[in-house]
C-alpha cells in the first residue's frame, strides 16, 4: 500500500489553521480555493470537485477538536482503497505544522494523488498563511 505524508510549515495559529481544517464543507473557500471549486455535504460525506474536474466522494471518518485531527476516505474511481487524514500540530503562538498522510491502492496512483497533494498543500500555505 503506498503512503504519502506531507507536512507543511505555516505562519498562522494552530487554532485559526484547524477552525479551516475542520470546516469540511468549506474546503473551496477556507482551504484549497481553486484547487477545490466545490464541496457539497451529504450524512457523514462531503462531496468534492476539484479544479481539474474529478468528483470524489469523502466520507468523513473523525474530526477529532481534541487532537486538531480529521480523518476521511475517498470511494469510487481507480482507487481500490484510499483512507487520509490532516492534523494540525502548534509550533509556538502563531505557527503550526500541518500534517496530512495518505494511505492508498493500488500504488501505480501514488505518484498522480502525490503530485495532487503538493498541488493542495501549496494552496492551503498561500491561503492560510497569516490567517
Amino acid at each position: 500500500m503506498a503512503s504519502i505524508r506531507k507536512e507543511i510549515l505555516l505562519e498562522s495559529s494552530a487554532e485559526n489553521v484547524w477552525a479551516a481544517v475542520r470546516d469540511v464543507g468549506a474546503l473551496h473557500h477556507r482551504l484549497v480555493p481553486g484547487f477545490v471549486v466545490d464541496t457539497r455535504l451529504e450524512e457523514g460525506a462531503r462531496v468534492v470537485t476539484f479544479g481539474n474536474g474529478m468528483v470524489v466522494r469523502e466520507l468523513i471518518v473523525d474530526v477529532d477538536d481534541d487532537a486538531r485531527r480529521l480523518a476521511w476516505s475517498a470511494r469510487g474511481g481507480r482507487l481500490t482503497h484510499h483512507n487520509a487524514s490532516v492534523q494540525v500540530l502548534a509550533d509556538g503562538a502563531r505557527r503550526c505544522r500541518l500534517v496530512w498522510i495518505a494511505d492508498l491502492l493500488p500504488n501505480e496512483l501514488a505518484g498522480e494523488i502525490r503530485a495532487m497533494i503538493d498541488q493542495a498543500a501549496a494552496v492551503m500555505k498561500k491561503t492560510l498563511d497569516g490567517r
